[in-house]
Parts: C-alpha cells; sequence; structure tokens
C-alpha cells in the first residue's frame, strides 16, 4: 500500500537575517557566515538515516523538493547543487520533479535564480508579503517594494517552470484599500502562483507579546471577498485555502501535503510523514537548534509520533478538505489503511448538515462545510 503514496521531501534551512516580529517558524538570526558546508553534509546524513528508519520508503521516487526556512537563499548554489546531487544518490527522483526553494527578494542577486535554476531548482516562492514600504518596515522585512518587484522580473526571466509570491493580507492598520493595492500590484507582476494569507498572531513571536492593531473581522471579510474576486477575474484559481495559481500551476508539493502525501522532513525542526510497510503512519520532528543538529554526537531525530487509528480518519480530512477540489472515495482507505465504516456516521452527519456533498466516487467540501469547516472536521474526532 505504501508504495502506491507518494513522496516528498521538505528540507529545512534555519538561518534569517533577522527575525521577523510575526513569525512562529523555527528560523535564527544569523550570526557571522552560515555554515553551510557542514549544515549540507548534516542533511545528507539525516536523510540516510531517515531512508534506514522507515522501510515504507524503499523503491519510492521523490514526487517533489521543497527547501524552506528561514530563508534558502542565504546558501550558495554550489552548496545547493550538492544538496540535490546528494538527495538525487540516495532517492532517485521522478522525471517530472517540482523542486521549490524560498527566496527572500532581500538576499537575491542578479543572477542567483538563474545559478540556482542551472543546479535543478525550477520552481522560486518569493516572500514579498507587502508592496507597502511602511508595511514592510513593521513586518521586519529586509528588503523593499522595488526589490519585491525586481525578484519578480528576474524570476520571470530565470527560465524556471514556475515561481510563486507569498503576499500577506490584515497587516497592522492596513485599510481595505491598502490590502486590494497590494494584491493589484503583485496580480500585475503575473506569477504563475499567488500565495495570499492572512496574518495571524501566533505564540512565542514578537507580535504575540506586543499585539499591533489589525483588522477587524468585517474589514477582513471584505478583504477576503474583494480580493478573491479579483484574483479570478485575473484567471487564478484558488485550490486550497491560502493558495491560488494559474491552471497547471498548482504547487505539486504543497497538493501532496493536503492529500495526504507522504513527506520526510530534514534539517532543524522539519516535520515528516512516513507510511510504513505495515500500513502505520509515522510523524516525525528532528532536532530544532541549529547548534544541537549540527552537534555530530547526537541524533537527528527529536520526537517519532505513530498516529493511531482513531486519529486517522482526523488527521485525513484536516489535510484533504483544506483543498478546493473533491476528495477521491478510493484515497481513504488507501492512505489511511482504515474501512469506510469508521467514518460512515460522521459522514452521514456532515452531509445531512450540508457540509458535504456525496457522489458515487467522491466526496466535496460545500460551501456551507467551508463556512463551518471546524464543525464539519470535528465529527471525524473519536470521543
Amino acid at each position: 500500500m505504501s508504495v502506491q503514496i507518494p513522496l516528498s521531501l521538505y528540507v529545512h534551512i534555519p538561518w534569517c537575517v533577522q527575525k521577523c516580529p510575526y513569525c512562529d517558524f523555527n528560523s535564527h538570526t544569523l550570526k557571522g557566515e552560515v555554515p553551510e558546508q557542514d549544515y549540507i553534509s548534516a542533511l545528507l546524513d539525516d536523510l540516510r538515516k531517515d531512508l534506514a528508519r522507515f522501510n515504507g520508503v524503499s523503491g519510492r521516487r521523490l514526487h517533489s523538493i521543497f527547501i524552506g526556512g528561514g530563508t534558502p537563499s542565504l546558501m550558495s548554489p554550489e552548496e545547493i547543487s550538492r544538496l540535490l546531487q546528494g538527495i538525487d544518490a540516495e532517492v532517485p527522483f521522478a522525471d517530472n520533479i517540482e523542486i521549490t526553494m524560498e527566496a527572500n527578494p532581500g538576499t537575491v542577486e542578479a543572477d542567483k535564480f538563474i545559478a540556482y535554476r542551472k543546479v535543478g531548482v525550477n520552481r522560486i516562492s518569493i516572500g514579498v508579503q507587502s508592496f507597502d514600504d511602511e508595511k514592510l518596515k513593521r513586518l521586519g522585512r529586509i528588503h523593499g517594494s522595488d526589490e519585491a518587484r525586481r525578484a519578480a522580473k528576474l524570476a520571470h526571466e530565470a527560465g524556471l517552470n514556475s515561481f510563486n509570491l507569498d503576499l500577506m493580507h490584515g497587516l497592522p492598520d492596513q485599510t481595505l484599500e491598502g490590502a486590494l493595492d497590494d494584491l493589484k500590484q503583485a496580480i500585475a507582476l503575473n506569477p504563475p502562483h499567488l500565495s495570499w494569507y492572512q496574518l495571524t498572531i501566533e505564540p512565542n513571536t514578537q507580535y504575540y507579546s506586543k499585539p499591533p492593531t489589525l483588522p477587524d473581522d468585517d474589514d477582513l471579510w471584505d478583504i477576503f471577498e474583494q480580493g478573491h474576486a479579483l484574483l479570478a477575474e485575473a484567471g487564478y484559481v484558488q485550490y486550497e485555502t491560502s493558495g491560488y495559481s494559474k491552471p497547471g500551476y498548482q504547487c505539486q508539493h504543497n497538493l501532496n501535503y493536503w492529500r495526504f502525501g507522504d513527506y520526510l522532513g530534514i534539517g532543524c525542526g522539519a516535520h515528516g510523514k512516513i507510511t510504513i510497510e505495515d500500513g502505520t503512519v509515522q510523524r516525525t520532528v528532528k532536532v530544532k537548534h541549529p547548534r544541537g543538529y549540527l552537534d555530530p554526537e547526537k541524533e537527528y531525530l527529536s520526537e517519532l509520533h505513530i498516529v493511531e487509528a482513531d486519529e486517522l480518519p482526523f488527521e485525513f480530512f484536516m489535510n484533504r478538505f483544506r483543498l478546493v477540489e473533491a476528495c477521491p472515495k478510493e484515497d481513504f482507505p488507501a492512505r489511511t489503511g482504515l474501512s469506510f465504516d469508521v467514518i460512515q456516521d460522521a459522514l452521514a452527519k456532515a452531509i445531512e448538515q450540508g457540509f458535504l456533498t456525496d457522489s458515487e466516487t467522491h466526496w466535496q467540501v460545500t460551501h456551507k462545510g467551508r463556512l463551518f469547516l471546524n464543525d464539519l472536521l470535528a465529527g471525524f474526532i473519536e470521543e
């Protein structure tokens, strides 16, 4: 069963030039030079240990790789090349593999996108966040709006298969007009993919201890509704909660997450999810701090969690119902190892409440189901 589940790889690069006040990702302010050679060697060692640990990976090809952070574009193209060659030597690449790398407009030099493309990166995700210089300053970003526009232009010129712009709305003291102007500027740059998501205040961030004034719920709804219409008019199709793309440019790596595919996670604090030969689903978390991760005497693995059978329905649908597309019924037994009997009552209730529609082959979340997604998902939690 596990061999049929698509396999991806997430690679975490933990360093940033400075920590943004809203960021709750595992990122660390860079002090001195990036120890890139040691870190790439550790990543490849981490991967080899994961491959030895999980017997469900043998014989599978990599469907996608996502190099995230932190700021991966702090790494040299030469070391990214060594990383990708090392991965390919351990796990063969699928013919049409998608390899994405996150980049910050403030760390991108004129020839860097082309250099990354030459060593195998075929998709770039650019962390723009806003085109308002005052908002960028408040968000702690090290780039300005001109650099963001320039980065998008370079991505077009680099001959990549695709690229993404990350854009946030609901920023401190942001008006409806300001949010829509940001979105219009992003659309004007014609990226194949746009991640457009609302700023949320997370624990363990500077914004959590000193919360800024954010738009109220009515304003946020107006921003979303009018922004969604702008994106649709420009030819962008929403395929998941915050993902919009031109037809044919969906992020394959993210789709694999939401379709409950498998993924190895290597690097500081990286998460993984693997289905092993007996059908058991296991989740992993790696050591978070770079100092600990680079310690030659330590284990890379920090946590290993076996997802129990009674947790699997909620985990499956929590991911699957994030997508706009209908869910093939056959995916549930194929990716959880469970029978339909365990979800029959919850499905019947969801359909009765108008949260889901049901065909012979698929389940589809309704508009009402999207508005009350938490209520829909609560039905799949074992009591």
